[in-house]
């Protein structure tokens, strides 16, 4: 059987649509849609600035347009995903609890998110948390403060914050919700009363396997290379778990023109696959990307497939940055085009465009300008802007759009 050949920018629409984002979502979003998305991602990521919509919101928001945040916070409380560390720390769909869980059971392995030394020297102070927790219900860390004023009124120190998240690495608490994004605890044998270590936990190397073997579906299209970072798994060598993968049909080698690297597509994609042959594989999504979104998250990943060199400068001296602080990717039509650094002013209901730095080798024509301030226009509206202010674009584009534009 001969190998496909396919263009870079079909390798680029087999990645987009694995991940949701070869086409918009052609009616309103619902409630489960939040759910379904993560299904395909495999993961979310969560991170808390705040500049614009955290992290979580603005991923869903590439892949659903408009919809309600609070409904990932429903679909958490409602026990349709659970939090842990997955790529980061994510919010996952809850029938893969199992396939983490051996993390939670082993968390020495967990490196700095979960230290022994700290769980010896205040083991009891843990075990009287527990306790607390499971008599007087659920906590967040905010609960507790170092003066003995906090609203529970029962613990006169601070080192809670970290016994929760310790706790939470070894699995003894799930976050049950958030309230304003901060994460409440309660007791996992409270939250999943059926569930069982010895008939449902996934042993290590069997959820290694199945973690890589995901990875496959979730990329879509990929490098062997590529796979261990989206669980962040170590030690992997993939060598025989592909070949056992493309002996059940279950992953395809291709060949991506002007690459030398050998690429496989996933079953799932066979349909995608045949029209990417035949050159008819495009994209149709315009979107601002978040910065921890799947399509970037992977430096190199992003670099070898969309030839483009994303790193976020939020932890880089303000003098050292190149781009700003908080820059999401533009993907416009299969492409990643630009960075936008953005920040919504949400009192002045404005979105503010700081600076939009296109790549070196695109060209600003109409149809580009065009789809971008759609994307704008689309994103600021959903965060609630009225305005959207721009700051330094180039040229090509400051002459369409001055200084702005109303949202109506």
């Amino acid at each position: 059987m001969n190998t496909p050949v396919i263009s870079l920018a079909s390798a680029r629409a087999l990645h987009l649509a694995a991940q949701g984002l070869l086409s918009p979502l052609k009616r309103q979003a619902r409630p489960d849609d939040v759910v379904t998305a993560i299904q395909r991602m495999g993961l979310l990521q969560i991170d808390t600035i705040s500049v614009v919509a955290r992290s979580p919101y603005l991923v869903l928001f590439s892949r659903l347009g408009d919809y309600r945040p609070e409904w990932l916070e429903q679909a958490l409380a409602g026990r349709r995903l659970f939090e842990y560390w997955a790529h980061e720390a994510c919010f996952l769909p809850i029938e893969d609890f199992g396939l983490l869980r051996h993390r939670m059971l082993q968390p020495q392995g967990m490196g700095w998110k979960y230290s022994i030394d700290w769980v010896r020297e205040h083991q009891t102070a843990m075990d009287d948390l527990l306790r607390h927790i499971a008599e007087q219900g659920a906590v967040r860390s905010a609960d507790f403060n170092a003066n003995g004023k906090g609203s529970s009124g029962w613990w006169d120190w601070k080192p809670e914050k970290r016994h929760l998240e310790t706790l939470f690495t070894a699995g003894k608490l799930m976050v049950a919700e958030r309230r304003n994004f901060h994460r409440v605890y309660d007791l996992t044998e409270r939250l999943l009363p059926q569930w069982d270590d010895r008939r449902h936990t996934l042993a290590e190397e069997p959820a290694r396997r199945e973690m890589l073997s995901r990875s496959c579906r979730y990329l879509g299209i990929f490098r062997a290379e590529w796979l261990a970072d989206y669980y962040r798994l170590k030690r992997v060598a993939p060598k025989a778990l592909l070949a056992s993968l493309r002996q059940q049909g279950d992953i395809l080698p291709v060949r991506v023109e002007g690459l030398d690297a050998q690429f496989y597509v996933h079953r799932s994609l066979t349909a995608a696959l045949q029209q990417a042959e035949q050159g008819e594989l495009r994209s149709s999504v315009t979107s601002l990307l978040s910065p921890f979104d799947p399509v970037v998250w992977d430096r190199r990943r992003a670099l070898e497939l969309f030839n483009f060199d994303y790193r976020l400068e939020c932890y880089t001296p303000k003098e050292k940055r190149r781009y700003g602080y908080f820059t999401l990717p533009v993907l416009q039509r299969g492409e990643l085009v630009g960075r936008i650094d953005a920040k919504m002013h949400r009192r002045q209901k404005v979105f503010e465009i700081i600076s939009f730095h296109p790549e070196p080798q695109v060209r600003l024509g109409k149809l580009r300008a065009q789809d971008i301030r759609q994307a704008i226009t689309r994103s600021a509206k959903w965060h609630g802007a009225q305005r959207v202010a721009l700051g330094d674009v180039p040229a090509a584009l400051a002459g369409e759009w001055g200084e702005g534009w109303e949202l109506g």
